[in-house]
């Protein structure tokens, strides 16, 4: 008859939605963990940047933070 799907083309078609449905899942999950590395390789950096940025001694200052002493008297790093 015309118009009849067979058994054989529905298991077919379940088959091939289960393994994009699965793809899809594994692509999610892979997606997630590599935004948490990057999330955490981000924080890694900025933390790098924020030290790198501090003055030595010397150095023009406006509080303690910017200095890698910790202390800026006189608006210059100790």
């Amino acid at each position: 008859m015309k118009g009849q799907v067979s058994a054989e083309m529905l298991i077919l078609l379940a088959v091939v939605i289960a393994i994009v449905a699965i793809a899809a899942v594994y692509l999610m999950d892979l997606g997630k963990s590599a935004g948490e590395q990057v999330q955490e390789q981000g924080s890694d950096v900025l933390s790098d940047v924020d030290e790198l940025s501090k003055g030595d001694a010397g150095d023009p200052c406006v509080d303690g933070e910017d200095c890698k002493s910790g202390s800026c008297p006189d608006n210059r790093c100790s």
